[in-house]
């Protein structure tokens, strides 16, 4: 049977999963409206539309921690309750220093928010339901991220009462204060484990050590790159080690580490980390700097941004559907790689767009666009369940934990690096050029991605089993 409202309580946390996705879409458009009206600088922006992917990343293994503690029903309550009041402080949020801690606070919140979200599911539907469950969970996400360019840019050149950009955070408000009520009513409680504790010193390392990496990133370019920003990222992967020998030193002791240390000695699992940081710092980076080279560049309104961003959005949602329906079970690897090469072509494509010494029009973008998106969707849909077949179904928690982290980090690393390659070019050359720069990084990146692909397992995870898919005779590597 399951829970008696699992239905609705289905709806509470897609509510909840659609408030992150859109606030992680519609910010990209609205940064060069925030720009104008907060005369925010370069950084500033980074800062607004990186912070909240930071935070997000630095908190998330530790929100899945808590809601084993405390109890996920709890934490998805307080998660949720923060993203709301955290909306609402950016929607009236002054300056940009005022705007940027503020996204900070939403950032953990959601952290403690969305990894309660696939455990609550599991608690309220029976195992025969869950595929009905899952089923309903991809569209409607899909939806969300074809959607949001187009409503981020609707809410700014709406400027409800002269609101501007604070509607693509104030919108945020009544669905939050739905998914607060919808969950404390609708959703199952969870009885909280005894056993598990909360590893403090883990939390510090990595917190410390994704801050080291992505401070001096955005930072240094404004600083003219002083000495301590080199010192800063050399630290950072110092602090990764120290993190890692601390998570062993706990499993060896018998208490337990944030994540289990041996899902890091699959050479398949350690690929799919690097293949996923190439992919979402190139998507992450991107977003930004096209939406301000169109708006600013371009002349744009945020509205045709939004739909300019619309043939990508489509794009990913057919390639996505496709894979996750029937091409990444049959062919597994090769999808991501084809996936790969499709979207380097898009993005050659719309370099050849932009570099042409004339206006850039929707038009013009629309097939390199649509083509990037693609190859997105191919990528992004069977990429999970093929990393995830180079560990065991004991460490597949932490192991899920890690990349979703990583998918987080990787788009706050991306803003920041090629933000300051943008900012940087945009302020010598102007807004073509530097959009051009930010677009060979991107090629750049999908061809090293694609060079590291052959390291990735061959074949998902089979979802009823949790064993990897794999032809017979054939290995997973």
């Amino acid at each position: 049977m399951g829970h008696r409202h699992k239905w609705w309580g289905l709806g509470v946390l897609l509510a909840a999963e659609c408030m992150d996705l859109l606030d992680a879409t519609v910010v990209n458009v609205a940064a060069p409206a925030i720009h104008a009206d907060l005369h925010t600088s370069s950084t500033g922006l980074q800062w607004i539309v990186g912070g909240y992917s930071l935070a997000v990343a630095v908190g998330l293994i530790v929100g899945g921690r808590l809601g084993d503690i405390v109890g996920r029903r709890a934490m998805f309550l307080a998660g949720a309750s923060g993203f709301t009041l955290a909306s609402a402080l950016c929607g009236v949020a002054a300056d940009t220093p005022m705007l940027v801690a503020f996204r900070l606070i939403q950032g953990v919140a959601g952290a403690v928010m969305l990894p309660q979200g696939l455990g609550l599911l599991r608690d309220a539907f029976p195992d025969e339901d869950q595929a009905k469950a899952f089923g309903v969970y991809g569209p409607v996400i899909g939806l969300a991220a074809v959607l949001g360019p187009i409503l981020g840019g609707a809410l700014v050149d709406w400027d409800l009462g002269g609101s501007g950009w604070r509607l693509v955070f104030l919108i945020n408000v009544p669905l939050g204060a739905a998914a607060v009520a919808g969950g404390w009513f609708l959703l199952p409680r969870s009885r909280p484990s005894q056993r598990t504790r909360l590893d403090l010193g883990g939390a510090v390392l990595s917190t410390a050590a994704c801050l080291a990496m992505v401070y001096p990133l955005i930072e240094g370019r404004q600083y003219g790159w002083p000495w301590w920003t080199y010192l800063l990222i050399a630290g950072s992967l110092a602090l990764f080690g120290a993190f890692g020998w601390h998570q062993h030193r706990r499993a060896r002791s018998g208490r337990d580490p944030i994540v289990v240390p041996s899902v890091f000695t699959h050479r398949g699992y350690a690929a799919g980390l690097v293949v996923m940081l190439l992919l979402f710092s190139g998507m992450g980076g991107l977003l930004l700097t096209i939406s301000v080279f169109l708006q600013l560049g371009q002349h744009f309104s945020a509205i045709h941004t939004g739909l300019t961003f619309i043939s990508m959005s489509l794009g990913m949602a057919v390639g996505a559907g496709a894979s996750g329906a029937f091409l990444g079970k049959r062919f597994g690897r090769a999808v991501i790689q084809a996936g790969a090469v499709l979207s380097l072509i898009g993005w050659v494509l719309v370099e050849l767009v932009v570099h042409r010494d004339a206006p850039t029009g929707t038009i013009d973008l629309l097939p390199g666009l649509a083509v990037a998106g693609l190859g997105m969707g191919l990528v992004v849909a069977p990429l999970f369940d093929v990393v995830l077949a180079s560990v065991t179904d004991e460490e597949i928690g932490s192991a899920s934990g890690v990349l979703n982290a990583i998918q987080q980090l990787s788009g706050a690393m991306g803003v920041a690096a090629l933000g300051t390659i943008f900012f940087s070019a945009a302020t010598r050359h102007g807004f073509r050029t530097a959009v051009e720069d930010t677009l060979w990084v991107q090629t750049a990146l999908l061809a090293t991605l694609l060079a590291a692909s052959p390291l990735l397992p061959r074949w998902a995870r089979h979802p009823a089993n949790g064993t990897p898919q794999a032809a017979p005779g054939e290995d997973h590597a």
